[in-house]
């Protein structure tokens, strides 16, 4: 079995869903008392929304990137980075270690289209809504993504970093999310990524009329799955 190298704590909130979901995952491969093995970072995330929010995203790169070379040199495999936004500095870490780099959206993107879906709702922080890093990536699986506009993305975004990363979680706001969802599928959005880890915390299935596709849950069962050297595709 592969040591899974895990960067979290953007926020802890949705990285304890990841330990649970990978090791669950093994154990149901494996059966018995088996579990994964897994490294564990967790940052401070205040640092890194610091570096978010002031645009010094070279700066959040070479952090991350540190945290990831100390993953390796502890024994990790490969490396999952527990946030769909940082991913934005993805390539800073790849250039830095020498071990891979399992890319959130591309589980996300593999579940969408096995599912038979091209148009996709995408959720996530402003960051990730507003620039091209993730649509990019997706739409190099052949998936075209559609974004809230201006006011609820300002929505979207408060409720991740002012709630959801805090651990509440509100009625009021899956109200709003769910409004949101409605107006994307009225736009043509054939299913919903749930473009921010905590997102899942909020909305559940039961709150679209449409698929929703947890970035975090896939992200973390493809990292078992790679872990097992089993089907990651």
């Amino acid at each position: 079995m592969k040591v899974v190298g895990l960067i979290g704590g953007m926020s802890w909130e949705s990285t304890v869903p990841y330990y649970q979901v990978i090791n669950r995952t093994v154990a149901q491969h494996l059966g018995g008392l088996h579990s994964a093995k897994i490294l564990l970072y967790s940052v401070d995330f205040d640092e890194i929304e610091a570096m978010q929010r002031e645009g010094r995203w070279d700066d959040a790169g070479v952090a991350l990137a540190e945290v990831a070379q100390r993953l390796q040199h502890a024994g990790a495999d490969f490396l999952v980075l527990c946030t769909n936004t940082m991913h934005k500095v993805a390539s800073a870490i790849e250039s830095r270690v020498s071990i891979p780099l399992l890319h959130i959206a591309d589980p996300t993107a593999h579940a969408i289209t096995q599912a038979g879906w091209r148009t996709a709702g995408l959720l996530g922080t402003s960051f990730t809504m507003e620039q091209d890093f993730y649509s990019t990536r997706l739409a190099q699986h052949g998936i075209a993504t559609i974004v809230p506009p201006p006011e609820d993305r300002a929505v979207v975004h408060r409720v991740i970093y002012e709630e959801l990363c805090r651990g509440r979680v509100l009625d009021e706001s899956r109200r709003a999310y769910r409004r949101i969802i409605d107006g994307l599928a009225r736009r043509g959005a054939q299913c919903i990524i749930l473009g921010c880890t905590e997102i899942a915390l909020l909305v559940r299935p039961s709150d679209a009329d449409i698929p929703l596709f947890d970035t975090a849950a896939l992200h973390a069962r493809a990292a078992a799955l790679r872990a097992l050297d089993a089907d990651t595709t």
